[in-house]
């Protein structure tokens, strides 16, 4: 897993894992060179179980990568990308996503290390993608002649714009956000029939 060793945490050292990564996510996001103590502070932990969970800066900088990934995966999963009608899946997994992403947007913007558990993730979620893009196709959601590869840079684009924010989104709950998102990559800009 690369946040603990190998053995399964104890329910309390889940917690204070859990605790110390949901603090980094909130003090790294406005401080990317915060202390591990900063983090320590900001999660209720002493210093020494910080260190103790991570043996350095950068150990714990790759759990909190691993850890959102993980969540992103569970947030494509939720969506039941292989078996709901490719709509509702579209749908369920956007806004489930913008949900994670909303809530670890600086974790989940950390570059991942190539061979790194978070890397082989978001390699998973891309093909996951593509699967319901496929499915989208086979039902004429979208065109026969269409790259989905290209369909799947849109739709991360829309996601990432979406999460970007605007004044004028200030309140739109991720449902609705996400029928946008998937209704101009599905139906693009131009005149409704």
């Amino acid at each position: 897993m690369g946040e603990t060793a190998a053995r399964p945490l104890r329910a309390d050292a889940e917690r204070s894992v859990r605790a110390i990564l949901e603090a980094a996510e909130r003090v790294l996001s406005t401080d990317p060179g915060a202390s591990m103590e900063q983090i320590a502070t900001a999660a209720g932990v002493a210093r020494t179980t910080i260190h103790r969970r991570f043996a350095h800066r950068q150990a714990l900088i790759d759990a909190l990568a691993s850890s959102a990934a993980r969540r992103l995966v569970q947030a494509v999963e939720d969506g039941r990308p292989d078996t709901a009608p490719p709509m509702v899946a579209l749908h369920r997994i956007t806004a489930n996503v913008l949900e994670v992403k909303g809530a670890w947007a600086f974790a989940l913007e950390l570059p991942a290390e190539p061979d790194s558990e978070a890397a082989a993730l978001h390699e998973d979620i891309g093909r996951r993608c593509i699967t319901v893009l496929e499915r989208a196709r086979a039902d004429r959601l979208i065109d026969d002649a269409a790259d989905l590869l290209w369909v799947r840079r849109v739709y991360y684009a829309l996601l990432g714009e979406s999460l970007r924010g605007n004044p004028d989104d200030e309140g739109i709950d991720t449902d609705t956000l996400a029928v946008r998102i998937i209704d101009t990559l599905l139906r693009g800009a131009g005149p409704r029939s």
